[in-house]
């Protein structure tokens, strides 16, 4: 299939796309990687009548990272980010997190702030988001508003984004020194949608789990630093308090044994990497 007739607009900064989604608000689509977009636009599930494409806007392409937080704009790709300089001690969650993102050729298009904006309830980014407590930067023409990942994601592909609102950029907090971090999946395939992804950071005063894939938005549980030999009992029971869903894909089951399986092996490769 083809998509439905649109015009199309390419915005050479920001806040010329800020000011076409003013002008035509929730008939406007954004185009930056493309990767969710250009799909549902062939199917027809999306019908917009104009295409902002943010992708020649220089000011949507800038990482800039200081001693607290790294920004990331609309128009970074993942590959981008990947190949940042010391991501890896910048944000090591993020690094470990980004190589189980889709495949080679989806990172070298799509864009971090995209698969924010689509909020699938597997995708890795999302869940990092949340993980770390991250920031979305939301524009609506001249005026910015911060939501916290928390709030951000409000359910299944479901966000706090208004329509004439643009996603500018993301923040990632930069952790603290001492604190360990682990991140694994499982999929159908290498490059899938996880079934259920786990991320986990560990401090000496904090231990946290972040669960995707089961729930309709990521699910963040936070322990003071326990023994380990408590480990199986707090991860059975976070397994049993997730509204796990049944598709074709996983039972509701086999979701929870996922929970408790990579959960560990997550949390073992935070207190790896904090030691």
């Amino acid at each position: 299939m083809k998509p439905a007739p649109f015009d199309y607009v390419r915005c050479d900064s920001l806040e010329e796309a800020a000011e076409v989604i003013a002008q035509h608000g929730d008939a406007v689509r954004v185009l930056a990687g493309g990767q969710s977009l250009m799909p549902m636009l062939n199917m027809r599930l999306s019908r917009p009548s104009v295409l902002a494409d943010i992708m020649q806007a220089g000011d949507a392409r800038q990482i800039t990272a200081d001693k607290a937080t790294l920004r990331i704009g609309a128009g970074v790709r993942q590959t981008a980010l990947s190949a940042y300089p010391d991501l890896c001690k910048i944000n090591p969650l993020l690094a470990r997190a980004l190589p189980w993102v889709g495949h080679t050729q989806t990172r070298a298009r799509g864009t971090v702030c995209g698969s924010v904006a689509h909020a699938d309830p597997s995708a890795e980014i999302p869940l990092t988001l949340a993980a770390l407590d991250g920031t979305v930067i939301l524009r609506r023409g001249g005026k910015r508003r911060r939501v916290t990942a928390s709030d951000f994601f409000l359910g299944m592909m479901l966000t706090d984004k208004a329509d004439d609102e643009i996603i500018e950029a993301v923040e990632f907090p930069i952790l603290s020194e001492g604190t360990g971090v682990g991140f694994c999946e499982v999929g159908r395939r290498k490059g899938d949608f996880a079934i259920v992804a786990c991320a986990a950071l560990v401090s000496p005063d904090r231990v946290r789990l972040a669960v995707g894939g089961v729930n309709d938005t990521p699910v963040i549980r936070d322990w003071d630093a326990f023994d380990p030999a408590e480990e199986s009992d707090a991860l059975n029971a976070l397994a049993w308090s997730l509204d796990a869903r049944e598709d074709l894909h996983a039972s509701a089951r086999y979701r929870r044994d996922l929970v408790r399986s990579l959960g560990a092996k997550a949390l073992q490769e935070a207190r790896t990497c904090a030691a």
